[in-house]
């Protein structure tokens, strides 16, 4: 005897070796023996063999006609031995019975089951939805196979027009084709980016990486509400001065400005004059929005995302020709010594007399021409008043730096410009440390320390950067808080970010607690939008650290890439490079570090022949190897290892100079150094590029 019977959710026939009760002992037709219980047996027959059995019943239920069959079923709930006798009528043997049982079982669409050998068809409204859902899906299967074969081939489907860029940054994995792209990307052997690239569905690899970074952080694009800003103050006074500002011929975001005047007993007071928002952007605005949600303005060669709408920049920015709202730091200088002798901080209106450029300067003001007097620019006996000072300035911070156990900074000689035109990239050199990147970094320091310190006296929270080592061995760690803490690698008791609210939203935070300091003195601290230990001010500072850092990762990214464009462009073959640090090398011409496998043991600083045998601008990775060593380098002095650990720092970052301002970059070498302190300093450079890039 032989039976059919369910087992875990399928059916199989064995031969009966013996029974018990309630249980049959079973021999499959595999050999396998089991042991099946009677309440799971369906059918008993004597003929055909099971294996046959099982055989002839599959073929006869796939000629089963499903609608016929569910016409021919009861509404109600039916034992299938019912149905067989209304479907095959009075002859019909244990294959038949067999067949009716997988067909059944396998349709879910028409029957469902409701216990063994139990079943109840599908009402008619759902079976008719149900059909046409599987109608659709047979149909976008035929459609997908359609697609996979196109891309197959390297041709884009008319349906992708629109889409690609969306399908590789926010996909929809449940769409045809997202799963096409997917199947003749594996079929190909090739990521779905590269396969996008080849069918035309990608402008460029440029425009992937763009897509990549916007669907992340402006996922509802980088355009702005429209938003009103508040009134300022009625009662601002005027400041009596003539500032200027200093930046590059791009820079839109004008922060800061300086001004000279000559006191009656030999003394001089210098204003730095920074552009004040936080007098017309009330902490909860809709500006205020705007700002706490971007936290940053975002840098990337030829191009950047503003923080604030360019109708809010246009009344804060400090352009020359009128009076403008600023929060003022005034020093009073003994020329003599360069010693401060007196601040103070005011909010005022303060004409901005000229907008100064890099481009138009930078071959003019040079350590020379300032010792000699010689040249005629604008506020030619402004700079020279300020050049000394912010000499003094930083030769006092580097005595602080060596109280910490720190070196001298070491100062980067060039930077980079970016000038971006379509797909078309030009990469130019720019002097940096020049005495008007000194001017600024100095004075901006000076203004963020001394703020620093405005706020703690007042007991006032702020959101300050810090950096110390506490006295141990290793790096020294920077970090964002709520306190005030030395930054020990720019040499400060203390460091709050306040000179850049355009394009900063810590600086407008801080910017909002300086003022509660100037317009309530000893009750600031009950007026300020941040109270002490306000949960708000630690979530912005948290807010801040990751998106800032997420946004200078991205521009270094596009820095990379577009020094991959420049090879490619400039049909590069062969390029000279340096020794970094082992198999690491900056190039000559470019601002770009590769590593060399193979390179083998050479002194920092030796010159070497590259061969380029391959740019990958969608993985943004290049393939070189050496070609021949050119020279090494020669140390006349000292002791090779500390020059080493001296040429560290900040040099090796990629910073388009365009963007990062003379207060950042002196930042980012300063914490470069005073991180490299406690690990040889290369890879404290990537952080120290972060702060760079972004500013």
């Amino acid at each position: 005897m032989n039976v059919f019977f369910e087992e875990s959710g399928s059916f199989k026939a064995g031969s009966v070796l013996s029974r018990q009760g309630d249980a049959f002992q079973v021999e499959l037709p595999g050999g396998r023996r089991a042991k099946v219980r009677a309440k799971d047996v369906l059918i008993e027959f004597d003929k055909p063999a099971a294996s046959e059995l099982m055989q002839e019943a599959d073929t006869a239920a796939q000629q089963i006609d499903l609608d016929f069959l569910w016409e021919c079923a009861p509404a109600d709930e039916f034992a299938y031995t019912a149905l067989a006798a209304e479907y095959f009528g009075a002859t019909y043997g244990p294959v038949e019975r067999a067949a009716l049982v997988l067909r059944l079982h396998g349709s879910p669409v028409y029957f469902r089951r409701k216990g063994r050998g139990q079943y109840q068809r599908a009402p008619e409204e759902q079976l008719k939805m149900a059909l046409a859902s599987l109608e659709r899906k047979r149909q976008q299967a035929l459609v997908q196979v359609q697609y996979e074969e196109e891309l197959k081939a390297g041709k884009l489907p008319e349906a992708f027009a629109g889409k690609v860029l969306g399908l590789l940054t926010r996909p929809d994995k449940n769409a045809i084709e997202y799963k096409a792209m997917e199947a003749a990307a594996a079929a190909r052997g090739v990521s779905p980016a590269r396969l996008m690239l080849d069918c035309g569905g990608i402008a460029s690899p440029r425009a992937l990486h763009e897509a990549r970074f916007l669907a992340e952080f402006f996922p509802h694009g980088t355009g702005f509400p429209a938003v009103t800003v508040g009134a300022l103050p009625d009662d601002l006074p005027r400041a009596d001065v003539q500032a200027f500002s200093i930046d590059d011929i791009t820079t839109t975001e004008i922060d800061d400005a300086f001004s000279v005047e000559h006191l009656a007993d030999g003394r001089v007071r210098i204003g730095v004059h920074i552009a004040a928002p936080a007098l017309g952007i009330v902490r909860g605005d809709p500006v205020d929005a705007i700002a706490r949600t971007r936290l940053s303005t975002v840098y990337m060669p030829g191009d950047k995302i503003t923080m604030l709408p360019d109708d809010v920049v246009d009344v804060f920015t400090l352009k020359e020709g009128d009076y403008r709202p600023a929060l003022s730091l005034y020093i009073i200088v003994n020329r003599e010594t360069q010693e401060i002798v007196a601040n103070e901080t005011r909010a005022e209106l303060v004409f901005v007399k000229s907008n100064l450029r890099h481009n138009h300067l930078d071959e003019l003001v040079n350590e020379e021409t300032l010792a000699a007097g010689t040249g005629d620019y604008p506020h030619k006996d402004d700079i020279a008043v300020l050049w000394p000072l912010a000499q003094a300035l930083f030769e006092k911070r580097q005595v602080a730096r060596a109280g910490y156990g720190l070196k001298r900074e070491v100062q980067r000689n060039t930077d980079y410009n970016f000038y971006v035109d379509g797909e078309h990239v030009s990469i130019t050199p720019r002097r940096r440390g020049s005495p008007l990147d000194l001017i600024v970094s100095e004075l901006a320091i000076l203004a963020n320390s001394t703020w620093g310190a405005f706020l703690h006296d007042h007991t006032v929270p702020g959101i300050y950067r810090s950096q110390r080592g506490f006295g141990a061995p290793g790096p020294k760690r920077t970090r964002m808080q709520t306190t005030a803490a030395p930054h020990e690698g720019l040499g400060v008791a203390q460091y709050a970010w306040s000179t850049s609210p355009l394009r900063r939203y810590v600086d407008l935070v801080n910017q909002w607690q300086l003022l509660a300091c100037v317009q309530h003195g000893v009750t600031a601290k009950l007026a300020a939008p941040f109270k002490p230990k306000d949960a708000d001010l630690y979530a912005v500072v948290q807010g801040f650290d990751d998106t800032y850092t997420a946004y200078a990762d991205y521009q270094r990214r596009m820095e990379y890439f577009w020094c991959l464009r420049w090879l490619a462009q400039e049909q590069k073959k062969h390029v000279v490079a340096s020794v970094v640090k082992g198999d690491l090398v900056r190039l000559e011409e470019i601002p770009l570090l590769l590593h060399v496998p193979g390179l083998g043991v050479h002194a920092r600083g030796t010159r070497v022949l590259l061969d380029v045998m391959s740019l990958d601008e969608l993985t943004i990775e290049a393939s070189v190897r050496l070609l021949n060593v050119l020279d090494a380098p020669t140390v006349t002095s000292g002791d090779a290892a500390e020059e080493e650990d001296d040429a560290e720092g900040g040099e090796d970052t990629l910073i388009d100079a365009d963007d990062a301002t003379a207060e950042t970059e002196a930042e980012a070498l300063a914490e470069a150094d005073g991180a490299a302190a406690g690990e040889g300093g290369e890879a404290a450079n990537g952080n120290a590029g972060d702060e760079g890039r972004a500013s």
